[in-house]
């Protein structure tokens, strides 16, 4: 380790759909260096879009393996070149696209294990990999396989109920499932199959690195209340020799080794450089936030996120469970809502002549709770629950095709956040006099949003400009695995004062019984339009 009178820096990565980015951060967990290399402009050989091939079905969605490996060394020379100090990083972590998966072809650890300085990454692994090209999250091939893995296990929410989701196209089972049924040859031909995150591990390690049980929540393979391999669902996705191919999975703060030598000689990194276990993009995200027990992160862009910290969940087949990052015991949730400011602004274009400034004075115009109208916008078809269309309604629960432009717009807030509140609670989420709300996203500088944000949640909104949430998670979570992790010390005091979140709304207390009573309206209003619409609910 580095000696006290060293600077000691740690080191984050993110693989994400468009790019690989790097973050290095100080022993104060102060940023010194953010470096990217997109996939598209700098590495226009591969031909991608958006960082992804599209095949003429347009649900097989995949990108070239080797692209990612080649693209490391881009990114290692050009921080080299920026001046960063590898031989300062006391350890690395990292994160991958969710879902994504990697297929490392028979003899291909001997190959890790035996990098040469001397050669690109690409040129020692180019064929390294069974499946050439990985399936990515946007990948929506699997329908057959998702119906299978859920008849076998007893539905949709019994599955649920045993990995943390629904079997969803992306999840990597069933992508899995999908190579295990029509490229038998190739699936046979795998040593390890690894995810996005793990993969990225494995590179740094020179050996194949375990999947964390944060990110392997998002395989429909996973006992999400054991964190161990559910031996059903690997039957079902890949016979009797997928465990093996899988390997273990461990805690997300995990020390796994010490660096390849391939990185010590070739960039000057310190032998005693420590590999951390790496996770998915939205569990680092959670890190990167410093979100903690009580708190609920809002991201308000074009499709709204909300991430959730659950002590005990309650799956369902709405939302997402995962194996929480920072805290191994707990787990969180994501809620995702294609609904986001896209809509927001289309009621703005139309109500307020496409001003912000007349949109809030159209706000103030109406009392809080709307006079009792609740509106329902789905512009697109929603995922959180997936129906579609614009539904209004009155005080006593009718049903009416419009409203004036200020109700119109306090409705489409309301809708919005009363949605996010539901089904946070749905998952699990109580709210409670600890809870904080923490907004980032473009919408999050729109105090009147805010404020509709706070009396809805009857809970204080924080806001902070988090840039690379996830690159910085996984910088956070490389320093706490070096410290040793929970067994030694706790995420949240490694992370202590590291981002300065600000107050920017509380809530209106005498509100908050009105807003529990439409949450409840709310909620069954909706039931009402998934069923009528044949969705889950």
């Amino acid at each position: 380790m580095s000696s006290p009178k060293t600077k000691r820096t740690f080191l984050g990565f993110d693989f994400s759909t468009q790019q690989v980015k790097a973050m290095v951060i100080d022993d104060t967990l102060k940023v010194i260096n953010e470096t990217h290399i997109k996939f598209d402009t700098d590495l226009p050989e591969f031909r991608t879009r958006g960082g992804v091939h599209v095949a003429e079905d347009n649900v097989t969605i995949t990108a070239p393996t080797i692209m990612w490996v080649k693209t490391l060394d881009l990114l290692l020379e050009k921080m080299k070149k920026g001046g960063v100090d590898f031989s300062t990083v006391a350890a690395l972590s990292g994160s991958g696209q969710q879902h994504g998966s990697v297929y490392w072809k028979m003899g291909a650890r001997q190959v890790l294990s035996t990098l040469q300085p001397n050669q690109t990454l690409a040129e020692q692994l180019k064929d390294c990999f069974s499946i050439p090209d990985s399936p990515v999250w946007m990948d929506s091939s699997t329908t057959e396989q998702c119906r299978q893995l859920e008849k076998a296990l007893g539905g949709p929410q019994a599955l649920a109920d045993l990995t943390g989701a629904k079997a969803f196209e992306r999840y990597t089972g069933n992508q899995i499932a999908k190579i295990y049924q029509t490229n038998r040859e190739g699936y046979d031909n795998t040593e390890r199959i690894s995810l996005v995150s793990s993969f990225g591990a494995c590179l740094f390690l020179g050996d194949y690195a375990p999947i964390d049980s944060s990110d392997g929540s998002g395989m429909n393979l996973m006992n999400i209340r054991k964190r161990v391999w559910d031996p059903d669902c690997l039957k079902i996705c890949g016979g009797e020799t997928l465990e093996k191919k899988l390997g273990q999975i461990v805690p997300s703060h995990t020390n796994v080794g010490p660096i390849s030598s391939y990185f010590v000689d070739r960039y000057g990194f310190s032998p005693d450089c420590r590999v951390i276990v790496f996770t998915g993009d939205n569990p680092a995200s959670l890190a990167g936030m410093t979100l903690n027990q009580g708190a609920v992160g809002v991201t308000l862009g074009t499709s709204d996120c909300v991430f959730l910290w659950l002590v005990e969940p309650k799956p369902n087949t709405q939302g997402v469970i995962f194996s929480n990052p920072v805290q191994t015991s707990n787990y969180m949730a994501l809620l995702c809502f294609k609904n986001g400011s896209l809509t927001r602004e289309g009621i703005r274009d139309k109500c307020a002549d496409g001003s912000w400034e007349k949109f809030d004075q159209l706000l103030e115009l109406t009392p809080k709770g709307n006079n009792g109208n609740i509106g329902m916008y789905f512009d697109v078809q929603e995922i959180t629950p997936s129906i579609s269309g614009v539904h209004r309604f009155t005080a006593d629960n009718q049903k009416v095709s419009s409203f004036s432009d200020a109700v119109e717009v306090r409705a489409v807030l309301e809708g919005q956040f009363l949605s996010r509140r539901t089904h946070a609670e749905n998952l699990g989420f109580a709210l409670g006099p600890s809870t904080k709300i923490l907004a980032t996203g473009g919408a999050s500088v729109n105090k009147p949003f805010l404020q509709v944000i706070a009396d809805v949640f009857a809970s204080p909104v924080y806001t902070l400009d988090v840039a690379n949430s996830t690159c910085l998670g996984a910088a956070y979570m490389a320093k706490h695995g070096w410290l040793g992790g929970d067994k030694v010390v706790s995420f949240d005091e490694v992370v202590k004062g590291a981002l300065d979140y600000v107050l920017a709304a509380e809530p209106d207390t005498s509100v908050t019984e009105m807003y529990n009573t439409m949450a409840d309206r709310y909620r069954r209003l909706e039931q009402q339009i998934a069923k009528e619409q044949g969705a889950d609910y």
